[in-house]
C-alpha cells in the first residue's frame, strides 16, 4: 500500500507549489511590462500616434495604404494605437478606400510581437521550433485574410458596405464611452514609471531606444524562465482546466482568446503569453490556433472604443471603420477556419517555416525583419 505524505512533506510540497505559482504571476507581469516597454519605446522613437499619423500621410493608393498599416504597426508595436489613429483620421476626412487597407495592414502588423517573443526560445532548437510555429501561424492566417478580402474589398466594397449598414443603425449609441474597461495600463504603470526614471538621463532618442532594449531583454529572460516554470505548475487540475479552455474544441478556444483579449485589450499580449506554453510543449500549435483567432476578434474592441469617443458628423464614419475591423476578422475566421482546406494552410506554412527557421536561425530573424519592416518599406518606395 502506498504511504501518504507526511505533514512536513505536504507543507514543503504546498510551499513549492505556491512559490512556483507566484513566480508564474511575477513572470507574466514581467512579460506584460516588457511588451508595454517595447511598445512605449517604439512610440517614443517614432512619435507615437503623431508619428503613425505622419506615416499615413504617404497613402496614395490601397496597396500603399496596406503596407503603411503593416509598417506603422510594426514600428509603434501596437495595433491598438494604429487602429485608434485610423479611426480618428477617418473622422477627420481620410477616405474610407484608404482606411480599410490600413486596417488590414494593422491587423497583420500586430503579429510581430508574439513572433519576437518566440525568439526568446532561440537557444533551444526544439523549443524554438514549437514556439516559432505557434507564433507564425498568426502571421500566415492574417496574410491569407488579406489576400482573400483585400481583392473583394477593392472590387465590391464588401466590408465597407456591411459596416456602413450596421453603423447607420448603431450611430445613436456611438457616444457611449467604454474606456474604463482598460485596466492593463494602471496595472503596469508603476513598472513603466520605474523604467522611464532609469533611462531619463539619456539625451535625445536615447530613453526610447533604451526602453526598447530593456523590454526585449525582459522578454527574452522572462519567456525562457516562464516556459520552465509552467511545465512544473501545469500539472493535475490546473493543466486540465487550460486544456479544457484551449484544447477542448475550436469554438471554446476562439471564445477564450476573444474574452481574454477584450479584457487586456491587446492581442499582442494575449498571443505572446501563449508562446511559452507552446515552446515548453504544453500545447501544440494546432491547439493554440483557435485561441489566436479569438485574439484577432478580441483586439477589434480597441477601434470600437476609439470610435465611441468621437461625436458629431464624424461619429458614423468612425464607427464604420471600427466595424470594418470587426467584420474583417469575423469573416476571416468564418471562411478560413470554416473551410477545412483553407484551415490547414496557415498551420502547414507555420510548421514548415519553424522547421526551416530552427535549422537556420538567421533565416528566422530575416523573416521577422523582412516581412514587417524591409519589405513594406522597399515596396512603398518602389510604389512612389
Amino acid at each position: 500500500m502506498q504511504q501518504t505524505q507526511s505533514l512536513p512533506q505536504q507543507r514543503t510540497s504546498t510551499h513549492k507549489s505556491l512559490f512556483n505559482w507566484l513566480t508564474v504571476i511575477a513572470l507574466v507581469y514581467t512579460i506584460l511590462v516588457a511588451v508595454g516597454a517595447v511598445s512605449h519605446g517604439f512610440k517614443g522613437f517614432s512619435g507615437g500616434a503623431d508619428g503613425a499619423a505622419q506615416i499615413f500621410a504617404f497613402a496614395n493608393n490601397p496597396f500603399v495604404a496596406l503596407l503603411l498599416g503593416i509598417l506603422a504597426t510594426a514600428l509603434v508595436q501596437s495595433s491598438s494605437t494604429v487602429t485608434s489613429v485610423i479611426v480618428g483620421l477617418v473622422a477627420g476626412g481620410l477616405p474610407m478606400a484608404m482606411a480599410v487597407p490600413m486596417i488590414m495592414g494593422a491587423n497583420l502588423g500586430t503579429t510581430i510581437t508574439n513572433t519576437i517573443v518566440s525568439l526568446g526560445h532561440i537557444r533551444d532548437r526544439a523549443e524554438f521550433r514549437r514556439a516559432f510555429a505557434a507564433a507564425t501561424v498568426h502571421d500566415f492566417f492574417n496574410l491569407m485574410a488579406v489576400f482573400i478580402f483585400l481583392p473583394l474589398e477593392l472590387m465590391f466594397g464588401l466590408l465597407q458596405h456591411c459596416a456602413e449598414a450596421i453603423s447607420h443603425l448603431l450611430v445613436g449609441s456611438a457616444d457611449m464611452s467604454m474606456k474604463g474597461v482598460d485596466f492593463m495600463k494602471p496595472l503596469t504603470a508603476p513598472a513603466m514609471q520605474l523604467i522611464d526614471g532609469a533611462v531619463a538621463f539619456l539625451p535625445g532618442k536615447g530613453p526610447a531606444l533604451a526602453t526598447i532594449v530593456i523590454g526585449i531583454l525582459l522578454i527574452l529572460g522572462s519567456v525562457t524562465y516562464l516556459g520552465k516554470v509552467l511545465q512544473k505548475v501545469l500539472v493535475g487540475r490546473a493543466k486540465a482546466l487550460l486544456h479544457k479552455a484551449l484544447g477542448r474544441g475550436p469554438l471554446t478556444g476562439i471564445a477564450s482568446g476573444t474574452l481574454v483579449t477584450i479584457m487586456v485589450q491587446s492581442s499582442s499580449t494575449t498571443t505572446s503569453l501563449m508562446i511559452p506554453l507552446a515552446g515548453g510543449g504544453v500545447f501544440t500549435t494546432r491547439q493554440l490556433y483557435p485561441f489566436t483567432l479569438g485574439a484577432n476578434i478580441g483586439t477589434t474592441i480597441t477601434a470600437l472604443l476609439a470610435a465611441t469617443a468621437i461625436g458629431g458628423s464624424g461619429a458614423e464614419l468612425a464607427l464604420t471603420i471600427a466595424l470594418v475591423h470587426v467584420l474583417f476578422n469575423l469573416f476571416a475566421v468564418a471562411l478560413i477556419y470554416g473551410v477545412p482546406f483553407l484551415r490547414e494552410l496557415p498551420l502547414k506554412a507555420a510548421e514548415w517555416l519553424a522547421r526551416v527557421g530552427s535549422e537556420n536561425k538567421m533565416l528566422a530573424l530575416g523573416y521577422v525583419g523582412g516581412l514587417f519592416f524591409a519589405l513594406p518599406a522597399l515596396m512603398m518606395m518602389a510604389s512612389r
